[in-house]
């Protein structure tokens, strides 16, 4: 017979816990910029301040505590001054590479 878990009885998952080293944030971001979502940035990015700590990420963008947090929430729309702050703070670039070019088909 099959045991039943409850859903309160399983752990939490943070994936900002997840995000260790400089290779693993790196890769996120990747994925995220690779999305076709334009809310994916935000949110990827708050991630990532979390897990270097927003306190830190917002002393050094030179954004308030509250500022980050509204502007990385989900479905926010920042701007970009803010996304390159952020980036900055976090010590990563945003890069734009050519798509593949896709044969007619």
């Amino acid at each position: 017979m099959t045991q039943k878990i409850k859903l309160a009885d399983l752990p939490v998952f943070d994936l900002a816990e997840q995000l260790k080293t400089d290779e693993d944030i790196a890769n996120y971001l990747t994925l995220a910029l690779q999305d076709d979502n334009p809310a994916e940035l935000p949110h990827a990015l708050g991630m990532i301040a979390r897990a270097r700590g927003m306190t830190e990420v917002a002393k050094v963008s030179g954004l308030s505590r509250e500022a980050l947090y509204k502007a990385l929430r989900p479905n926010s729309q920042p701007r970009f001054d803010t996304i390159s702050r952020v980036c900055r703070a976090l010590g990563v670039n945003l890069v734009a590479q050519a798509k593949p070019v896709q044969a007619a088909g």
